[in-house]
């Protein structure tokens, strides 16, 4: 693919040249110019077609064939594509991060005395979609913008993103070093889920290395902080951002300044639709970084179930949502789990009141007729609906009575606000169901040039034109019997086609009795056509009658989505609670299809679930053992020990999927689950070689175990497995002690360590925070059984060639690693008397002298052992020379 700045120079040296070419070329020259980072699709015709390198990356990207165009002797690169196929094409283009402007005939070529005149008219990026063939159905791809401000030794990082399919626009600024800057600049990406990034000129590339996402680059003036200000004001219609939150951020207001008008110049118009604004902070949301949300599945998997056809992620899971609307605010709710347990509590009280399966079920049949609303709510304001989006609008509309009438009884029986909320919201706006009733046939076109969109009645022109149109049959029937009659030429007819407009058709052996008022319009082999003045003013009549009808329904359209969006207010609402409905039943649903349960949530700190289960794999496996997990201020560490393939990691991640499902809203897959404040979820289980970023799995899992250590607080899960395995045993075990010892006294985080360093089991000795439970598994005739339990204390042995052997490593290789281990196990002696180096912590002033890595007291001391050379002294100077090294020494000590 070419780089953007190599396409830009191509077109500026094309320009320096554009006299050479032919006028047509000399215009596309000249709009190309103005875009000169986008392909540029050109109507010519029934095609849209590129040149020069635009024509090369695109047939490269869609298959398409590369031919030339001769321009007043040069031979210029050149592929097209069917204007009737043009979205297709488009889905293909964006799918590989291009942005896409596309220029239009807007003169008419019957009186261009030079080349059509034309206009870009609408451009396309990953980040500006709102076409539903463009997009992810179940997803949103925002615009991103991106605005930092550097404060003392800190940043501040701020982020405003729109979605433009959705209308909804979020500011954000957190804090950052140097050292976390484009880690923590990935992590909100990944979790806004950018399609495009917005960045000013100068920004650092190093910290958007390895992103997902289009980068553009724009001036730096885009990001001013009073400018934005201005902008987003003008754009929400109000005085002040106060009511929003907003009025005291900076760089956000610098990077929404540049979004908005990265928006309006992609749009070409007003964003009627986007007339809400959210700001968020760190302490909203519980907050995952990107490798805690791979770990845990939540919407990615790790890895793809091939054979069952599946990706086995928690959304999969629960999405048994009815909408597309439903199904992306589910997703958005699994990355944004909300801290504040009370909005938790009303979507558990919802859930609750839909706990009937007769409620749930109507509701899922009713809502399967609700369409994407928000979307087509979006191309309204943008005016780019098309005939079938309003038709399914006024579908969805009609259904909620429907959806009101599931919810009378729940509604009287719940004392929560929010399901009254979804109730009241879910109001029919009459005027408006009533115009789009009244304005569309019942199945229109797919598009409006194609005719067949204004319902009979709602414009009496257009009825008129209309019939002019439809009763040309008749008239053609009678004049066809009235000149067999005039001429006695029985075989006469009266056709019409596209080419020649009507004609009356006579076969050559007839023509001797054609009147002389037959003016000759076609020769055939074996017949001629004719016209005659009465049926050329009837045809000039007819054409002209079914032409105003399709301009006269194309402005009857337009002005038909100008009345509609004074309804996008309402529409949006009624779009949100559908799709908070969705969810919750969905969620409802789950919970009784699965036999899930209503957690609690408290202000205690505790984790406590008796017989949890993973919420994916339970249904994926013929039986799934559940387990309790026991955590509190007296209990925050389990030190999980047990052999591979005994279910450590899928016991802790069923635990973080249980309080993030908790904190969702949604009911849990336990018997019981009290669970208290909870602000982080870290994982690290698992690594791999990072290639790209030059790193070893050690590097990474020590990365991910700094990032644990740097950001968990008392009120954080941390999930730890299998930590110092990358490295030499004792290196390993060394570092795994101090991890978890520093999980447990400074972090003091509720933690699962799963590990197989059997030497930390002695930590509860000396933490009393701390405690082992284990994964049991019998052992029977030198084979291993899985038991999947988790019990209390230690694991008895770690069972590692049973499971080598259940892998198929062969029994030569068995029996000789058995051999080897009864032979290592015979040499490990170990002195009873003699405490185990993990057996005690480090004192205090130990662990403060090793973390003083600079400490020149001692400097004296050691220039003049430096200095010293042992070989010239006689035995009195050596000892008179330590005699003074110890004075110095005591004069240093306190």
């Amino acid at each position: 693919m070419t780089p953007p700045s190599r396409r830009a120079s191509s077109s500026k040296n094309a320009i320096t040249e554009s006299s050479k070419h032919t006028p047509m070329m000399q215009q596309y020259l000249r709009i190309k110019a103005e875009h000169p980072d986008m392909l540029l699709l050109y109507r010519m015709g029934d095609f849209y077609e590129l040149f020069f390198e635009d024509a090369v990356t695109a047939s490269q990207i869609l298959g398409i064939v590369l031919t030339q165009r001769s321009s007043t002797g040069q031979n210029v690169a050149m592929a097209g594509i069917p204007f009737h196929a043009l979205d297709q094409y488009l889905a293909k283009l964006i799918a590989t991060g291009q942005s896409v402007a596309i220029c239009e005939q807007i003169g008419d070529p019957a009186t261009s005395k030079g080349p059509v005149e034309r206009k870009v008219v609408r451009i396309v990026t990953p980040g500006t979609l709102t076409d539903s063939n463009l997009l992810p159905e179940k997803a949103d791809r925002p615009l991103l913008a991106v605005c930092c401000q550097k404060n003392k030794k800190q940043w501040q990082l701020g982020m405003a993103w729109l979605s433009l399919s959705g209308g909804s626009l979020k500011l954000c600024e957190i804090t950052v070093d140097d050292k976390t800057f484009a880690s923590r600049l990935q992590q909100e990406t990944e979790r806004i889920g950018a399609a495009e990034i917005l960045v000013p000129d100068g920004f650092d590339p190093e910290c958007l290395a390895g992103f997902s996402a289009r980068i553009v680059t724009v001036p730096a003036w885009h990001f001013d902080r009073d400018n934005g200000e201005k902008e987003l004001m003008e754009q929400l219609a109000v005085a002040t951002l106060d009511g929003f939150g907003a009025s005291g951020l900076n760089p956000a207001l610098g990077a929404v300044g540049a979004i908005l008008k990265y928006a309006h110049a992609t749009q070409s118009q007003n964003l009627r639709h986007v007339r809400n604004l959210s700001v968020e902070t760190e302490s909203d949301y519980i907050a995952m970084d990107a490798m805690t949300r791979r770990n845990l599945e939540l919407t990615e998997p790790i890895r793809f179930d091939s054979v069952k056809n599946q990706s086995p992620t928690l959304l999969a899971e629960l999405d048994h949502c009815r909408t597309a609307m439903g199904s992306r605010l589910l997703r958005h709710w699994l990355h944004h789990a909300c801290r504040t347990q009370s909005v938790a509590r009303s979507r558990h009280a919802v859930i609750t009141a839909l706990s009937d399966a007769c409620v749930i079920d109507g509701l899922r049949s009713i809502l399967s007729n609700i369409p994407d609303i928000e979307r087509i709510v979006s191309r309204i304001a943008l005016y780019s609906a098309r005939p079938r989006d309003l038709t399914a609008l006024r579908s969805g509309l009609q259904q909620l009575p429907g959806v009101r009438s599931y919810l009378d009884q729940c509604v009287m029986e719940d004392d929560s606000s929010l399901l009254r909320d979804i109730y009241r919201n879910l109001a029919v706006p009459q005027a408006c169901l009533d115009l789009l009733e009244h304005a569309l046939v019942d199945e229109p076109s797919a598009m409006i040039r194609e005719g067949g969109v204004i319902a009979p009645g709602f414009n009496a022109d257009l009825d008129e034109l209309r019939a002019l149109a439809e009763n040309a049959g008749q008239f053609l029937v009678d004049l066809e019997t009235r000149e067999k009659e005039r001429t006695g030429i029985a075989n006469l007819r009266v056709e019409y086609n596209r080419v020649h407009g009507f004609y009356i058709e006579v076969t050559q052996g007839q023509l001797s009795k054609v009147p002389d008022d037959y003016r000759r319009r076609q020769t055939l082999k074996n017949t001629e056509r004719f016209i005659t003045p009465e049926l050329k003013a009837f045809e000039d009549k007819v054409l002209s009658a079914r032409e105003r009808a399709l301009a006269l329904e194309k402005t009857l359209y337009e002005q038909l989505l100008q009345d509609l969006t004074a309804y996008i207010a309402p529409l949006q609402q009624i779009a949100r609670h559908a799709a908070l409905l969705d969810v919750l039943n969905a969620l409802a649903f789950h919970a009784v299809k699965s036999g899930w349960t209503k957690p609690e949530l408290v202000e205690e700190p505790v984790i406590h679930i008796e017989q949890g289960r993973h919420a994916v794999i339970e249904n994926r496996i013929e039986r799934f053992i559940a387990n309790d997990c026991d955590l509190s201020a007296n209990r925050k560490f389990l030190l999980i020990t047990g052999p591979n393939m005994g279910g450590k990691s899928t016991y802790m991640r069923q635990t973080a999927l249980i309080v993030l499902l908790a904190y969702i809203g949604s009911f849990v897959p336990a018997a019981r689950a009290v669970i208290g404040p909870i602000d982080r979820i870290f994982t690290r289980i698992g690594a791999a070689d990072d290639l790209a970023g030059g790193r070893s799995t050690f590097m990474v899992e020590m990365t991910e175990a700094a990032s644990i250590l740097n950001g968990a607080t008392e009120q954080s899960l941390v999930l730890m497995d299998e930590i110092g395995r990358g490295t030499s045993t004792f290196d390993g075990l060394a570092l795994a002690w101090a991890i978890a010892h520093h999980l447990i006294e400074h972090n003091n985080s509720f933690t699962l360590f799963a590990t197989h360093y059997f030497e930390l089991t002695q930590l509860p000795d000396t933490c009393p925070t701390a405690a082992n439970v284990h994964l049991s598994a019998i052992e029977h005739k030198d084979r291993i059984v899985f038991l999947h339990a988790v019990e209390p204390g230690p694991a008895s042995q770690s069972y590692g060639l049973q499971v080598a052997k259940l892998a198929g490593v062969p029994a030569t290789v068995i029996r000789v690693a058995r051999k080897h281990l009864a032979e290592l196990e015979s040499h490990f002696i170990i002195d009873q008397n003699q405490l185990s180096l993990f057996a005690t912590p480090l004192p205090d002033d130990t662990e403060q002298a090793e973390e003083k890595t600079e400490d020149f007291r001692f400097q004296p001391v050691v220039d003049s052992l430096q200095q010293l050379d042992p070989d010239t002294l006689s035995p009195r100077e050596a000892l008179n020379v330590l005699y003074d090294l110890k004075k110095q020494l005591q004069s240093l000590l306190p």
